[in-house]
């Protein structure tokens, strides 16, 4: 039997609006580690991973060097797969070692922080970082674990029954943010 669930949405970030936001977070993690030869960003799939590689763009425009960029698929370490279910598991394919560098966690929401959590514990197994932050696109609040952004695109506090979708066209043939609410 299909869902015929509705949703409505309401657009929090237009395209312009999504890449104006991308930029000033590039920015930000400029001032925060000017050594980009320290740099590794690491998005977490899905989103994370093609938001990785779109700040890792602009962050060679500003800088004028290139930035190492990867991806760590932390499906394995999650303490809650009865509750959010399982997916197939995306290759981890980091560029080099962990070890020393200034890794930038990327990833589309944050929410419980539990996907984080299993993040951290997932990069701790391919090394130590000299330190590890967090960038997400929207935090939308409702954290089970005490885990917060470094680098925040927009906050929108959500309820249970809401989502927030991040959209690139390199997934979805469009691109937004967009607060989804089942009717």
């Amino acid at each position: 039997m299909p869902d015929e669930t509705v949703k409505k949405e309401i657009e929090i970030l237009s395209k312009k609006e999504l890449d104006r936001t991308i930029k000033r977070l590039a920015s930000q993690i400029l001032e925060k580690i000017p050594n980009i030869s320290s740099l590794l960003l690491v998005g977490i799939p899905t989103r994370g991973v093609y938001l990785c590689k779109i700040l890792a763009k602009y962050l060679e425009e500003l800088s004028g060097q290139p930035v190492e960029n990867g991806c760590l698929d932390p499906t394995f370490h999650r303490d809650d797969l009865a509750r959010v279910g399982t997916r197939i598991a995306q290759a981890t394919d980091l560029p080099s070692s962990v070890d020393d560098r200034e890794v930038v966690l990327i990833d589309d929401v944050i929410y419980t922080g539990r996907t984080i959590k299993a993040a951290l514990e997932a990069l701790h197994s391919w090394g130590r970082a000299k330190r590890v932050t967090l960038l997400a696109m929207v935090d939308r609040g409702n954290r089970e674990v005490p885990i917060q952004p470094d680098f925040c695109g927009r906050v929108v506090p959500t309820s249970k029954d809401e989502t927030i979708d991040l959209r690139l066209w390199e997934v979805d043939g469009e691109e937004g943010i967009f607060l989804c609410k089942k009717l």
